[in-house]
């Protein structure tokens, strides 16, 4: 973490950053795809080097089913994190971002996931998915037991980010909204860069197992902390899909990031012509016109939660990213602010002796909802890659309930 300024374009994720949104607008795409065709309205020149974009992938087929209790508290919530074992497929990994689906069930996506040492694949994958039933917790796997989202063929990898839904003609169409990475070091390396978003799109049908139908990336591959990450959060109001984006200067002694939105219909959300931008005033074409709702000195993270209650909105995230110490929430009266620093709610540091690492905070206010109240989750993870190995519980999220200012 102390070479962060010395390496301005490259990241240190240990083993894992990133996360998600719990609900998220990608489910615009789910539309998109169903009434244009497949993730329609996007130029392909527009794409990262390698996109697996419109290819065929073969059917997925799950793990054998681990017994979970049935969730009713925060604390049965949490007991099954810190005491299911967990097949081999799912050891430990990011926090997830889930949604319900039609016929009841529920789907979790995960970043950086690692397996058992005896699983039948690799040991470490970008990504993965959980579906739960009632009292069964399953993994989702592609033929070769490898990430889900597949790697493009240069190796980039993707991280999810958020998760949404719809449903047409008996169908959930599932679209995951995911964060090109590249690794800067070997395959387990903590350096990493950030190359621009992508989406992924599933179908359901009842009862079945989720398949992955497409992959496309967004925007050409730029790994600068500069350029805000559109999608960091998401969030929906009416027709209007709000995507919130970060950036860090790249400035010494400055380690949060700010926080900018833009603003589409939700039909037109894979046509980024159509994005208008915040200047502080009005909506603008140029993305270069997005103001700062929030300074990235003493900013949020590089992916947050951004969401309304009762009226007003709050962006739900970790102060100064890895560095810091306080889950802050921001309040503001409208998706363009302005945001104030209302409150911190609880500490997450980190600690240097032991290496525990907690970070990247995210709010799930449709998970066990309590007005005045949202649940928030935060990965837990190790400096010492041996540790975790040995104990994937360390790898594995918290969660607590904290009261909205």
């Amino acid at each position: 973490m102390d070479d962060e300024e010395s390496t301005p374009r490259r990241a240190r994720r240990w083993w894992v950053p990133v996360v998600s949104v719990a609900v998220l607008a990608v489910l615009a795409v789910g539309t998109v795809a169903l009434v244009r065709g497949p993730l329609a309205g996007a130029d392909d020149d527009r794409a990262g080097a390698g996109s697996p974009d419109a290819t065929t992938h073969p059917p997925a087929h799950t793990s054998p089913c681990v017994t979970i209790p049935r969730l009713r508290s925060i604390a049965d919530l949490q007991s099954i994190v810190d005491t299911t074992r967990g097949g081999p497929a799912l050891q430990g990994a990011d926090v997830g971002a889930d949604l319900a689906l039609e016929d009841g069930r529920r789907l979790w996506v995960m970043g950086d996931t690692l397996r058992a040492a005896d699983f039948d694949g690799p040991r470490f994958v970008r990504n993965s998915m959980l579906l739960i039933s009632d009292g069964c917790a399953q993994t989702v796997l592609p033929k070769d037991n490898g990430a889900l989202i597949p790697d493009r063929s240069d190796g980039v990898g993707y991280w999810p980010m958020s998760i949404g839904r719809v449903h047409r003609d008996g169908v959930d169409v599932v679209g995951v909204g995911v964060q090109r990475v590249r690794s800067t070091g070997s395959a387990m390396s903590t350096e990493f860069e950030n190359l621009g978003p992508a989406i992924a799109v599933f179908h359901v049908e009842p009862g079945g197992v989720p398949q992955l139908v497409e992959v496309k990336d967004l925007g050409r591959d730029d790994p600068s902390r500069k350029r805000p990450t559109w999608g960091a959060a998401v969030a929906v109001e009416g027709e209007w899909v709000y995507l919130y984006g970060t950036a860090n200067p790249e400035v010494e002694g400055i380690f949060g990031y700010s926080l900018r939105v833009a603003r589409v219909h939700i039909d037109q959300l894979r046509d980024q012509s159509m994005w208008r931008y915040w200047d502080g005033e009005q909506w603008s074409r140029d993305a270069g016109d997005s103001a700062e709702l929030i300074p990235a000195k003493g900013g949020v993270s590089q992916t947050l939660s951004v969401f309304s209650q009762d009226g007003s909105w709050y962006a739900v995230s970790k102060q100064d990213e890895f560095l810091g110490q306080d889950l802050v929430i921001w309040k503001a009266p409208s998706p363009t602010g302005p945001f104030t620093r209302a409150s911190t709610v609880a500490r997450i540091p980190s600690n240097a002796v032991t290496g525990q690492l907690r970070y990247m905070p995210l709010a799930h206010p449709a998970i066990l909802p309590r007005r005045g109240s949202v649940v928030v989750s935060y990965s837990r993870n190790n400096t010492d890659l041996g540790k975790v190995e040995a104990n994937p519980f360390l790898y594995r999220p918290a969660f607590i309930r904290v009261p909205l200012p």
